[in-house]
């Protein structure tokens, strides 16, 4: 599982990245997580507005931040979807 947080380097994309490392360790989960600053990376992901969080690939948020409970919601649902939970 790979989880890029986007942003460029506001508070609350800071504050995206730490949260999502806080849910995938509440999780009990491991992954690569990657800040990605750059704007046409950012632009290339299809993101509008940040922060925002991929997970292996797909855009799950963007233009808002959520609490680690949502966070854990969201890590695990897509993770229940990708063909890796078998």
């Amino acid at each position: 599982m790979k989880l890029q947080v986007f942003g460029t380097g506001c508070q609350k994309c800071r504050e995206l990245e730490n949260r999502v490392k806080l849910a995938m360790m509440k999780l009990a989960l491991q992954a690569e997580i990657e800040k990605v600053t750059d704007i046409s990376q950012i632009a290339d992901a299809g993101v509008m507005l940040t922060p925002a969080l991929s997970i292996d690939g797909k855009v799950v948020l963007a233009g808002n931040l959520p609490s680690v409970e949502k966070l854990m919601t969201i890590i695990t649902t897509k993770l229940a979807e990708s063909e890796d939970w078998f």
